[in-house]
């Protein structure tokens, strides 16, 4: 004979198997089902199920059940961390955004907390490619992605988010540099100095300012600014004289009788005076 506590779990397990029964053979679930005569935990276990068969947006629906039907259980607090992780999956950004800040905002003090944080960075990371020459959501997942760097320095995550800060930041000199060579190709080189100089200036640490100082001295040169021309080529010989970029500058420079040498009193200029003080980077 089966006692109390043992028939409740006996119940439970039959309840749920029910549940997975009736639903497991379709993609969608019908959500005018009402999930009220069923425990947290069973509403959560579903979840986890559809995510296992990569049925992520059933899986959101049922962890936002919990979050729903008993928002003051421990068994909320779980499902709203996997309902984040369950739209990312899905790569409903929006959604998993909205519910990795709610933990924040109810959980700052949680253990998972960071990985909140994390999710919400990753909710605009994972777009970079996808958003043409808008920014918006490079910027964005840069801000996320520091503050987890910051904020969560000794979590599992600050190193992988260090890593992503990296490749966005480069990213957003990349995009600079495509809009620069897009002028530099038809000639409107004043437009096209100005996309260079942002990545001199604001992104050196990136992989792209050899190219963008070659790319200056081109354009320097169409313009008859040799002064300019010779300095960028200067700064390029300093610092990245092992680069392919530094070989083509120097050809270009010597083939008009020209030096790799610091002229003028220009903002190239400022910025080779600073990389020789050894200030460069």
């Amino acid at each position: 004979m089966i006692g109390g506590k043992s028939r409740a779990k006996f119940i439970g397990a039959v309840l749920i198997m029910a549940v997975l029964a009736a639903c497991s053979g379709r993609d969608r679930v019908d959500r005018t089902e009402s999930l009220d005569a069923y425990s947290p935990e069973q509403i959560y276990q579903r979840g986890e199920f559809e995510l296992e068969r990569d049925q992520n947006e059933n899986a959101a629906y049922f962890f936002s059940e919990v979050e729903r039907l008993y928002p003051y259980s421990t068994w909320a607090k779980r499902a709203l961390i996997m309902q984040a992780y369950s739209y990312h999956q899905d790569k409903d950004y929006p959604n998993s955004r909205s519910a990795a800040q709610r933990y924040i905002d109810f959980y700052p003090a949680d253990e998972d907390a960071a990985y909140a944080q994390y999710l919400l960075a990753l909710s605009y990371y994972d777009q970079i490619d996808e958003v043409g020459r808008d920014q918006g959501l490079t910027f964005q997942a840069l801000q996320a992605l520091r503050t987890v760097i910051e904020v969560y320095p000794d979590s599992e995550y600050a190193t992988t988010a260090i890593l992503k800060f990296e490749l966005a930041f480069d990213h957003l000199a990349g995009k600079e540099m495509e809009i620069g060579r897009y002028y530099l190709r038809r000639n409107h080189f004043t437009a096209a100095i100005n996309r260079f100089r942002v990545v001199v200036e604001d992104f050196q640490t990136t992989s792209h300012t050899a190219e963008a100082l070659f790319r200056l001295i081109e354009a320097y040169l169409s313009l008859g600014l040799v002064d300019e021309a010779q300095t960028a080529g200067a700064i390029l010989g300093y610092n990245y004289q092992s680069s392919e970029w530094y070989q083509d500058a120097y050809k270009l420079l010597t083939s008009q009788g020209l030096k790799m040498k610091d002229r003028g009193n220009n903002w190239l200029s400022n910025i080779y005076r600073q990389s020789v003080k050894g200030q460069w980077l």
